[in-house]
């Protein structure tokens, strides 16, 4: 057989994605009037993000169910597991106890990210064992993509921000700020501010100058997320078709409810891997 790749449901990779490269997915959690609803498992409003909800890591339970299903399928090369980043949630270090508890041919890749770039991780891994990589070819894979993923977003609404706390040294501005748009992206695993902006279009035109900056002339992979916007994906999709030539045509996708609740609505978001 081959080694088996799972992921997390924060990687929003697409069904077709999931079922040519033969990746599992494990949910991650939303917590709403007493309920405990399982993303990509259970039907979950779709303004959620408008919800007094919060959201929780993927159980070590279903962790182990995941990956014992993914070893079986794997017939015995193992299993590489790409998740969320370990400062955004605690997926990744439930993973990794799961692991160690489980078996030693399971190895927990901390993508640093979210959302497709977490998932073009995924993709580099489950492309490497296709090509027939064994285990730790497959795992070295993944920590090299790791390296060449980044991900930013613009944020019209900071009231989800605000509650989520999973914006580094948020505290010093956040407070006060009042017709703020931020550009924020994530680095080394933690979403940080990149730059203040006081209108969305200057905001997403500073979002497509960055990204413009990293990929340059190369093929890079391309995803656009978005929080109830797709008019402004879909634009901010096409900008990046005239502006990055070298490039495919842009992934664009919702960016889902457990991250659509850390940043709200009107969120749109570029996540890109390098070759």
């Amino acid at each position: 057989m081959a080694v088996t790749v799972v992921t997390d449901a924060s990687a929003r990779l697409p069904a077709d994605l999931l079922d040519k490269w033969g990746i599992r997915v494990a949910p991650l959690h939303i917590l709403l009037d007493g309920r405990d609803l399982r993303d990509g498992v259970d039907d979950i409003p779709e303004d959620i993000y408008k919800q007094p909800a919060t959201t929780a890591a993927a159980t070590p339970a279903e962790l182990a169910g995941v990956y014992a299903d993914a070893l079986a399928a794997s017939a015995g090369d193992g299993v590489v597991a790409v998740h969320i980043s370990s400062a955004l949630s605690g997926t990744c270090g439930a993973a990794e106890r799961t692991a160690a508890d489980l078996d030693p041919n399971v190895r927990v890749i901390d993508s640093k990210s979210a959302a497709m770039a977490t998932g073009f991780v995924a993709l580099a891994a489950a492309r490497a064992a296709a090509a027939g990589g064994d285990l730790e070819a497959v795992a070295e894979a993944a920590r090299l993509a790791v390296t060449r993923s980044h991900a930013f977003v613009v944020v019209h609404r900071l009231e989800n921000l605000r509650r989520s706390g999973r914006i580094g040294g948020a505290k010093a501005w956040l407070g006060t700020a009042l017709a703020v748009k931020p550009l924020l992206r994530i680095d080394d695993g933690k979403l940080v501010l990149a730059q203040r902006v006081r209108t969305k279009t200057h905001a997403t035109e500073a979002m497509l100058d960055r990204v413009c900056e990293v990929v340059g002339d190369r093929p890079a992979q391309l995803a656009v997320h978005h929080v109830a916007n797709p008019d402004g994906a879909e634009e901010v999709a096409a900008a990046l078709a005239r502006r990055l030539p070298a490039c495919g045509p842009a992934l664009v996708t919702p960016l889902g409810p457990v991250l659509a609740l850390h940043v709200g609505a009107g969120a749109v978001a570029v996540c890109l891997q390098l070759p």
